[in-house]
Order: structure tokens, then sequence, then C-alpha cells
């Protein structure tokens, strides 16, 4: 999260270094300091932000603007710091794609910890699943423990599960019987069957000939290995 990039629309430079300093301090390092609006569309139109923090009375035109412009573009988070505390300013500042508005003067710390709330959460939308492996036949999902063949689900459960996770977090690997059975079974007493029978039934549901493999392969005299490179 650190990484990410955070815009700052603020003409009062007193302010917008107190900002700076409070999210460096956190750990931010890619701050983009505006003070008018027509940098700020220039600035906008040519990078793209992980948030973005705006006034919305400038010298010349207003943060609401700038924040419908974002909108056209991005999803990223947009907070409004403003003196204007009503309830219209504040509906109005929603209906223009805000979510959140801080009144001025604000708590420091407090805005830090709501910037990092929503950041965290635009980041991990925005971040495709890393536990989901799709190959040529079969989309397997680990978090919902869903394994899908040729768009229909099969069931996987218990060692299966496991076993299959352990191929596909190391596809293109030889990985052998006793290496297999000590990460799934959690087991250093080996048994070779063992191993054998659940790549068997593992075979049974990915692939369309079970006794002519084309993704679980046997390395003879090694193991197996997982073919193909996840997309």
């Amino acid at each position: 999260m650190i990484n990410a990039s955070i815009f700052v629309l603020e003409d009062e430079r007193a302010i917008a270094d107190m900002i700076e300093i409070i999210l460096r301090k956190e750990g931010f390092q890619q701050i983009q300091l505006c003070e008018n609006v027509r940098d700020a569309s220039s600035l906008i139109n040519k990078n793209k932000y992980d948030f973005y923090l705006l006034d919305v009375m400038l010298p010349d035109g207003s943060g609401l603007d700038v924040a419908s412009t974002i909108r056209k573009q991005s999803n990223a988070p947009i907070f409004f710091l403003t003196a204007k505390s009503s309830d219209a300013d504040k509906l109005r500042g929603f209906m223009n794609g805000a979510d959140d508005y801080i009144t001025k003067p604000f708590n420091p710390l407090e805005l830090v910890a709501r910037v990092k709330v929503q950041l965290s959460r635009y980041l991990m939308q925005a971040t495709p699943k890393k536990n989901v492996y799709r190959f040529e036949r079969f989309t397997f999902d680990v978090e919902a423990a869903e394994l899908m063949v040729d768009g229909k689900r099969e069931i996987i459960s218990g060692r299966l599960f496991h076993l299959l996770t352990y191929l596909c977090e190391n596809a293109g690997q030889v990985l052998s019987k006793d290496k297999i059975y000590e990460q799934v079974w959690e087991d250093f007493l080996f048994d070779d069957n063992t191993v054998m029978v659940h790549i068997r039934k593992l075979r049974e549901k990915i692939e369309k000939d079970p006794s002519k493999p084309k993704f679980i392969v046997t390395v003879r005299g090694v193991g197996y290995k997982l073919v193909g490179d996840p997309q």
C-alpha cells in the first residue's frame, strides 16, 4: 500500500505541506501536490493516481469539477477537504463522486487513518485474485474451493483440494512423490500408494482421458508435474 500514488489538490501551502509530511511519515512516497484546477486537470489527464485528496474552493475553480473529471476515468478513492460543512455541501460532494468528506480544521492522524482504510479497500478490489489458476481446460479458485472443468463445476474437497492446490502453486515443476506426500499429508512417513490413488482421482476430474493425461503428467522415476503455465 505504501507504493500507492496520492494526488493532493490544496491551495493553502501550509495544509498541503502538513498532509505531505504526515503521509511520508506513514511510508507513502509517491505524493503529487497541486494548488489549482488548471494544473490538476493537466496532471490527472496525463497520470493515474491511487488516491485523490481535493480541496473544494480553489483560486481558479472547484474541486468538485476535478472530481467529476476523475470519476470519468478512475474508481480510485476521492476525499474532499473543505471548510464548507453544511449537509448540502456534503451531499454535493458525494454526488460528485466523493468517498469521504472531511471539514477543516481536521485531525491529521484521523485523515491518515481514513486514507489507509479507503486505499486498502480500493487496492484489494483492483488487484486480481492471486489464488485463481486458469488452465486450458479447467479453472481452480483456491479461496472459493471451486474447480470448473469445461464450464462445469466439479466437487473437490479434502486431500484432493490440497493436492491440486500444491500442484497449481508449483505448476511446471517436477514434484517427487515423497515431497507431495510431505506437503499435502503433512507426514514424513511416505506412502507411495496414497499419492498414486489421489493423483488418479484428480486426473479423473480434470483430464479428458485420465489414461492419457495432458495436465498431470508422470515423470518416470521422479514424480509428477502439472503441465502448462496458469493463465
